[in-house]
């Protein structure tokens, strides 16, 4: 068996990286809520149940959450990024109707805000 000749290997030269106080640290995107609104056409039981689907709040916070949208016309029902705003808003407009009224035309309304 022939002799294995140690080759030299070259190490990589790193330049440790200047920071300057012109750079700019990435910045946070601000949150946003995600409101529910209020309506008439909607049971406490089909708002309990979306709040579980859509954004897993328990059965106790979901019953919190539909009480408030019901007493006060809005509640927040999630603080997250804009873009996950955005699709938990649009998930809430396509969840459809309440099948226990009768007269119920589709979905419950929400929107987002940023948070102050």
């Amino acid at each position: 068996m022939p002799e294995e000749s140690a080759a030299a290997v070259a190490e990589p030269a790193v330049t440790p990286k200047k920071v300057t106080k012109n750079e700019k640290k990435p910045r946070r995107q601000p949150p946003y809520h995600v409101i529910l609104w209020d309506d008439d056409d909607h049971t406490y039981a089909y708002v309990i149940t979306m709040l579980q689907e859509l954004f897993g709040h328990p059965v106790e916070m979901g019953f919190k959450l539909a009480k408030e949208v019901d007493v006060s016309g809005r509640v927040i029902v999630c603080t997250t990024t804009r873009e996950r705003a955005e699709l938990k808003r649009d998930q809430i407009h396509a969840y459809g109707k309440d099948d226990l009224i009768d007269g119920c035309k589709g979905s419950m309304k929400a929107s987002i805000e940023p948070s102050e």
